[in-house]
């Protein structure tokens, strides 16, 4: 029996999203060490952007959709859904829904952010600048859908109030 059929689809996705938040720590801590926090933040948004625009695309592209399908409130609602099925492992301890014809809400649970919870051990937790939801905020920019976000961070929402929650409030046409 290979390693794809003894897991199941679920433990597959919680493996591939360790593997992946492993690099991401990692890559983080060296940029950290090597060129300091505020070199950090600046080189992991770069790449968020610019990872953002090329994940969108390819998901778009495997489910054989335009962006302007996904620019109503239902389009985004079921294309957003059905990528969380996939990038978002339950270790992430993040839930988010869809509260009004116009909102994507999101909360991070008791356990905290994940992200947070790594720059905290590296006490930086007070210096960094939240990539998870500016991952959201490039993937709303790219599909051109207008929004505010409320709370808006300056730095990360578990550091400045203690709870990571809110809401992008979007203009959909």
């Amino acid at each position: 029996m290979t390693l794809m059929e003894k897991l199941t689809r679920n433990e597959i996705k919680e493996l591939l999203g360790k593997c992946w938040i492993t690099h991401d720590a990692m890559w983080f801590a060296h940029a950290l060490f090597t060129h300091g926090i505020d070199e950090a933040n600046r080189l992991n948004r770069a790449a968020i952007k610019s990872m953002a625009d090329i994940e969108l695309g390819r998901f778009l592209k495997i489910m054989n959709l335009a962006p302007d399908q996904v620019r109503s409130f239902e389009g985004f609602k079921a294309f957003f859904q059905s990528v969380q099925e996939l990038l978002i492992p339950d270790f992430m301890n993040v839930t988010t829904s869809f509260d009004a014809p116009d909102t994507l809400s999101w909360q991070f649970n008791e356990k905290g952010c994940f992200a947070y919870n790594g720059v905290k051990r590296l006490n930086m937790e007070n210096h960094y600048r939240c990539g998870v939801l500016y991952r959201i905020q490039c993937w709303l920019t790219y599909l051109e859908i207008p929004f505010e976000m409320n709370p808006t961070p300056r730095t990360c929402l578990m550091a400045e109030q203690g709870r990571c929650q809110g809401r992008f409030t979007c203009q959909f046409t």
